[in-house]
């Protein structure tokens, strides 16, 4: 996403409003029905954590492989989904889940719709879609500002400690990486300062001694083309994602300064009213699914299954050695206590955003404690 795309995404969603009606903007503020948690078996205290926790080696929740065990709705229930991708690494566990029929053990059939955030947000607000597999970017929060009935409702992955995803920057030969200071240099970037990464790059700006506000960005149109500028010094530091990284990598010149913040997620699952309140069954046995995917297939180094990455690779439709050439990511299905605040408090400082809303309005956790059977 190029820096001038933001004005578009909220501009979509402020159209969106007088489509979604009176009715949507009353129904948002209401609290959702209080649902029975019970046990849940290969689900124990494993299978949760304290929101509060921060510590970047938290060892994610996890339930016994194959649990929380299916639990089919008594109706076949088509649930609609989008992402801006179907074959990046983030969307694993959703298109693999359909490959290996995990949704339909649930009664569930799930169509996939590779739709940006732009227009999934409105047609998520109106029940047009049911969910967004994607993350709280400043046009959520700017949705929920409309009084947008929607919540983050599931987590995806935060980095492996051995991924250098992230901020590089031209550096003297032999410097290290927290020596170099980047004043008002020329920042290089494929997103907009309504994603996410705005986020953890603010925090590495601020390692560096300066900010959002005095760096001069540099919109790029490809991942190849951040190693180019920063390579031949058309820019002074790029973000750069997975692989491309591995080109600077161990190279002099070049440092890693950081990326996301360990774990902790930054994406993952975003529900619309439907799923929130009128299927909230299906909307609790879509993550219950997603969930099981996880304890099942995504844990530890499943990288190292040659059988398995090429299963995935497959439901991807990518090589097995474009999964094989970076760490495998830590799937982690909670949602951090203060993470929405901080997302927000980037997007102010990048002008994407002009007020923030409580973590209350943004996040809904009930969905996967009654999945695992945790009671808060």
């Amino acid at each position: 996403m190029r820096l001038p795309l933001f004005v578009p995404i909220v501009a979509a969603v402020a159209l969106a409003a007088g489509a979604c009606g009176a009715k949507g903007a009353a129904d948002s503020g209401a609290p959702r029905k209080a649902r029975p948690i019970t046990p849940v078996a290969g689900c124990d205290a494993a299978a949760w954590s304290d929101p509060a926790d921060l510590a970047p080696d938290r060892a994610p929740a996890r339930c016994k492989p194959g649990a929380p065990a299916p639990r089919p709705l008594a109706k076949k229930t088509r649930i609609t989904i989008s992402a801006s991708t179907g074959s990046a690494e983030f969307v694993a566990p959703l298109r693999l889940g359909i490959a290996k029929g995990e949704f339909a053990k649930e009664n569930l059939e799930v169509e996939f719709k590779q739709l940006g955030v732009a227009d999934s947000i409105p047609l998520l607000a109106k029940g047009d879609l049911d969910a967004m597999w994607s993350a709280p970017e400043a046009a959520f929060f700017n949705g929920l500002q409309q009084r947008f009935e929607l919540r983050w409702v599931l987590g995806n992955y935060s980095s492996s400690p051995q991924s250098k995803s992230g901020l590089w920057a031209r550096a003297p030969k032999g410097a290290a990486p927290a020596a170099v200071r980047l004043g008002d240099a020329r920042v290089g970037t494929l997103i907009g300062k309504g994603s996410v990464i705005t986020y953890p790059m603010s925090q590495v700006l601020g390692r560096h001694g300066t900010s959002l506000k005095k760096v001069r960005f540099t919109s790029l149109t490809g991942p190849a083309d951040t190693v180019t500028a920063l390579k031949n010094g058309g820019v002074d530091a790029a973000w750069m994602v997975d692989p491309v990284w591995k080109e600077v990598d161990g190279r002099p010149g070049f440092q890693f300064l950081g990326g996301q913040p360990l774990g902790e997620p930054l994406g993952g699952l975003i529900y619309g009213p439907g799923m929130l309140r009128k299927n909230a069954d299906a909307g609790v046995a879509f993550v219950r699914a997603l969930i099981r995917i996880v304890n099942t297939y995504f844990t530890g180094d499943y990288k190292k299954n040659a059988a398995f990455v090429g299963e995935l690779a497959s439901s991807l439709g990518l090589k097995p050695e474009a999964l094989t050439a970076v760490p495998a990511p830590v799937w982690d299905w909670e949602i951090r206590k203060g993470t929405t605040d901080r997302l927000q408090k980037a997007y102010v400082e990048g002008g994407a955003l002009g007020k923030t809303v409580p973590e209350s309005e943004a996040v809904d956790r009930t969905f996967y404690e009654e999945a695992v059977g945790h009671k808060p």
